[in-house]
């Protein structure tokens, strides 16, 4: 096995763990809509972390494809997180 194959399999791995670690809060959270325990900055940040981590993938190119799907799908789930986070605690109020 060469070393961009290598690579490849290492970031694909990667992006599925963090895929399938993330969609159950993403889930419980669009499903149930209590967001009493989430703090609304991690979830600011970690849409601003995926951003600039879709942005590198991107600039990578073909070798960057797993980083950009992987971040494009964690960021769409900390924006709607985030969203109902803001819905709860400011507008819902």
């Amino acid at each position: 096995m060469d070393h961009q194959t290598f690579f490849n399999i290492i970031g694909w791995m990667a992006s599925i763990s963090l895929m399938l670690g993330y969609l159950p809060q993403a889930i419980q959270t669009i499903r149930t809509r209590k967001t009493d325990d989430i703090a609304l900055a991690t979830f600011l940040m970690m849409a601003i972390g995926g951003i600039c981590f879709m942005i590198q993938g991107l600039m990578l190119g073909k070798n960057g494809i797993f980083l950009f799907v992987t971040n494009l799908v964690t960021t769409i789930c900390s924006a709607i997180i985030f969203g109902i986070k803001i819905y709860n605690d400011y507008i819902k109020k």
